[in-house]
């Protein structure tokens, strides 16, 4: 039996991910609104990426550019790659734990309020891997 948990921990090892990225969980905003930011920055290098960021209006650009900028501190603290060589290969966000509350309304009904979250992921690559 040791010796098949060994083969499957070396092929997890095979086909993990190699490239850097960063997570932020349960971030108390819809994913709709930072799937949007998210699309402005696919594909983009690390510095344009946190340039479009610190200067858009979306509510969902300030938490998305702290997760891109822990994603380019991780590429370059863990794996030594250069900044400048960086560009974001994959970002998404995934939806969270939704909190319910209720609003009450008339004749002692309630309204259900979905307050939403989701967790964003910023996979970052070397320009020219891709």
């Amino acid at each position: 039996m040791a010796t098949n948990m060994k083969k499957k921990t070396e092929k997890i090892e095979q086909t993990k991910d190699k490239r850097p990225y960063a997570v932020a969980k349960y971030i108390r905003i819809s994913p709709y609104k930072v799937r949007t930011v998210l699309a402005l920055i696919r594909g983009k290098s690390v510095r344009e990426a946190e340039a479009i960021l610190a200067y858009s209006t979306k509510s969902g650009a300030e938490p998305t550019r702290k997760v891109l900028l822990s994603a380019a501190a991780n590429a370059e603290h863990n794996m030594n790659m250069d900044r400048n060589d960086l560009i974001v290969a994959e970002a998404f966000a995934d939806g969270g734990a939704t909190l319910k509350r209720m609003q009450p309304v008339s004749k002692g009904r309630g309204h259900s309020i979905l307050k939403r979250t989701c967790h964003i992921t910023v996979i970052l690559d070397v320009k020219g891997d891709l």
